[in-house]
C-alpha cells in the first residue's frame, strides 16, 4: 500500500509543530504527507515548507483543499487528516490491514474528543456508534479510501459544509466502511465554543436538514 496522508490546514500555526512532529517520522518511513493551505495569515504556510514537508496552496474550503491535495497524491490509498487530529499508534498497519480483506474499499476510525468537559466523552460515544451504525463518517474520524474509488465517486463535493457526510453518501454505494476501532485523538474544540449540548443540538438540526434537502450553503451560514 502506498499512502499519502492529506491535511487541510488554515491558521493552524499553534498546532502544526505538534501536527508535524508526530508527521515527520511517517514521512520518513515512505507515506506521502501533503497539506494543504487554504490561505493562511499566520505563517502555517512558510512552517511547512521551513518543516520539509509539500505544501500545496488552493482556494480556501476543506472540500476544494483536499481535493487540491489528493489531485497531486501519487499514493494509491488517501487518508484525510484534520489539523487537530493525532493518528493512532500502528494506524497505518490498521489501515493496510482494513483494505486487504477486500470487503472495504474505504473506512475510518473510531475517535476521542480532547477537552475538559465530561460530556465529551459521550459525544465521541455517540459520534461513534452513530457511524458504525449509519456507514457515514465525518472528517473528525480521520477518512481514508483508495484512490480509485474516490477517483470513481469524484472525490469530495464542493460545498462548503457536510463534504464528509456527502463523501461518505457516495463511498456507500461502493462498500460499507471499514470502522476501525483504535481511536483518533481529536481536539474538542468546536464544542467549547457553545457548549457541548448546545453544539450537539446544531450538528444534529444541521444534519437533518441536509438529509432533508436544506443546500450546505444554506446549512453553512446556520453553522457560523
Amino acid at each position: 500500500m502506498r499512502l499519502c496522508i492529506i491535511v487541510p490546514i488554515l491558521n493552524e500555526a499553534q498546532r502544526l509543530p505538534r501536527l508535524l512532529d508526530e508527521l515527520a517520522p511517517l514521512q520518513r518511513q515512505g507515506v506521502e504527507v501533503i497539506l494543504v493551505d487554504g490561505g493562511s495569515d499566520d505563517g502555517s504556510a512558510g512552517m511547512v515548507e521551513a518543516a520539509g514537508f509539500t505544501l500545496v496552496r488552493s482556494a480556501r474550503g476543506r472540500a476544494r483543499q483536499m481535493n487540491a491535495g489528493a489531485a497531486l497524491a501519487r499514493g494509491d490509498t488517501l487518508l484525510f487528516l484534520h489539523a487537530d487530529t493525532r493518528l493512532p499508534a500502528q494506524a497505518i498497519q490498521s489501515i493496510e490491514q482494513a483494505l486487504a480483506a477486500g470487503t472495504a474499499c474505504w473506512g475510518r476510525f473510531d475517535v476521542t474528543l480532547s477537552g475538559r468537559s465530561c460530556l465529551l466523552w459521550v459525544v465521541a460515544r455517540m459520534m461513534n456508534w452513530r457511524s458504525r451504525c449509519s456507514g457515514i463518517a465525518t472528517g473528525d474520524q480521520a477518512i481514508f479510501v483508495t484512490r480509485a474509488v474516490f477517483d470513481a465517486v469524484g472525490g469530495f463535493p464542493d460545498q462548503p459544509l457536510m463534504e464528509d457526510i456527502e463523501l461518505s453518501r457516495r463511498l456507500k454505494r461502493r462498500s460499507r466502511p471499514a470502522c476501525l476501532r483504535n481511536r483518533v485523538l481529536t481536539s474538542g474544540r468546536r464544542w467549547h465554543g457553545k457548549g457541548p449540548w448546545r453544539t450537539i443540538l446544531l450538528m444534529w438540526r444541521l444534519r437533518w436538514a441536509y438529509w432533508r434537502g436544506t443546500p450546505a450553503e444554506q446549512l453553512a451560514r446556520r453553522y457560523r
